[in-house]
């Protein structure tokens, strides 16, 4: 048998995967939130109302990530490799069957259903594996690899448009088929990896493959419990905030600026997050709860912003606060998925990405539909971010109790690093050990 490396190579081929990952996540969640600018006009075609056409989003939202469990466990049974290749002609499907849809229900099935279980078996598997890749530089790699959902974002919103304009939403679906076919090969370059701490065979029981043993651990079913709240207000930008835009009296162009504005500040948050996150400076917990805060605080102020006096004004203040949205959302997003080895161990990474897709898509159910329903209702989507905004407040509350969320008053020894093949953040059997600077150094005591 082939020996296993020590421990992650931390670059290398590891930087290819990066790059697999942000075409990957650039093709899903990226084009996710750009097909808000196509909402509108389904309405439109089938006379139906926002909330309707809100189910298209949240179901294609919602399936990716409710099955993202099954992605990770086909992946830790036959690889990532050939899962997330059959993902991608899965999501391609969905949208060149949809391009012919009758009826909402034609959506619901394609776009919602088939589309959204493509995608549920591309984002985790490779995620995951790039996870595996890297070490030192985990949380960089994971920030590099989610700019694809901002740069996807700032490409495609106005490319969207201008596609609805020029051959309605049935010649975008079609083509939107074919971008989405890219995955395939985004696939192939996934290269398997073996580590220690890997099993010696893949798991046969089902349960097992999932990785629900996971959440017997505390820290875990914490972070669980604060995703999923958080899940419920974080993907309602993704749908409504071009048909928010519209609604403060921006034109069609006014909208996908908006959206661009927001990407832009996501995809530069991740990459300068990620690095200060592997520098070591402040706690990956604590970071993740500060800048979870802030998400919802964006989100509040998106909500507030008032409409603009006609479709020519660029609409600043929406442009402002949609920017400081994109940057705290987009420190947020690599620090949830840097954070899983410290809680789970490198050799559960890609089960615990699954599970944690599966419990955002919780509140992806219910947020997009739940903020239509609350426009339908009050004429605008203030109602609607206000709420969303608060549920992502309490999400980054639940995240206070993580281990080293919060500093220690009490003076304390350097603790016992654990295998990166533990989990960092795992409770280790406390040592003696000497200070870093012997007997006599200063015990940490900071707040």
């Amino acid at each position: 048998m082939t020996p296993k490396p020590p421990g992650p190579p931390d670059g290398g081929w590891g930087w290819v995967v990066a790059a697999a990952a942000f075409a990957v996540n650039g093709l899903s969640y990226g084009l996710l939130r750009s097909l808000g600018l196509a909402l509108p006009d389904l309405a439109e075609h089938f006379d139906r109302s926002a909330q309707d056409t809100a189910w298209v989003s949240a179901l294609a939202l919602a399936m990716q990530q409710a099955a993202s469990p099954v992605g990770s466990a086909l992946s830790t049974r036959w690889g990532a490799r050939p899962v997330v290749m059959v993902g991608g002609v899965l999501t391609s499907l969905g949208f060149v069957l949809s391009a012919f849809a009758r009826s909402l229900l034609h959506l619901y099935l394609g776009l919602g259903l088939l589309a959204g279980a493509g995608w549920a078996l591309v984002f985790a598997p490779a995620l995951g594996t790039l996870s595996r890749y890297f070490s030192r530089r985990r949380v960089l790699a994971v920030g590099l690899a989610l700019t694809g959902n901002g740069v996807s974002s700032l490409l495609l919103a106005p490319a969207l448009q201008l596609l609805l304009d020029a051959f309605g939403w049935r010649g975008a679906l079609l083509l939107l088929g074919a971008v989405t076919l890219h995955l395939t090969p985004c696939g192939a370059l996934l290269r398997p990896l073996s580590l220690p701490g890997d099993p010696e065979a893949p798991p046969l029981n089902p349960l097992a493959a999932l990785g629900l043993g996971l959440f017997k651990r505390q820290a875990f079913s914490v972070f669980a419990l604060g995703t999923a709240l958080i899940g419920g207000g974080y993907f309602v930008p993704y749908v409504h905030l071009a048909p928010h835009a519209l609604d403060r009296g921006l034109g069609g162009y006014g909208a996908a600026l908006v959206v661009a504005m927001a990407a832009v500040g996501d995809s530069g948050a991740r990459l300068v997050c990620g690095w200060l996150a592997d520098q070591g400076w402040v706690p990956l917990p604590r970071l993740l709860a500060l800048f979870g805060a802030l998400t919802g605080l964006g989100l509040l102020a998106v909500g507030l912003v008032p409409a603009v006096g006609s479709e020519d004004d660029w609409g600043g203040p929406l442009l402002a606060a949609a920017g400081a949205y994109g940057l705290s959302a987009g420190s947020y997003a690599p620090l949830v998925f840097g954070v899983l080895p410290g809680l789970v161990g490198i050799g559960g990474v890609v089960q615990a990405t699954g599970l944690v897709m599966m419990l955002m898509s919780l509140g992806g159910l219910l947020g997009p539909p739940l903020s239509g329903f609350l426009r339908d209702e009050t004429g605008n989507f203030t109602a609607s971010f206000l709420v969303c905004g608060s549920f992502i407040l309490s999400g980054s509350f639940i995240y206070l109790g993580l281990p080293r969320a919060l500093p220690s008053c009490r003076p304390t020894s350097p603790p016992a690093t654990p295998p990166p093949e533990r989990g960092e953040l795992l409770p280790v059997p406390q040592v003696a050990l000497p200070p870093p600077g012997g007997p006599h150094s200063t015990l940490d005591t900071t707040c």
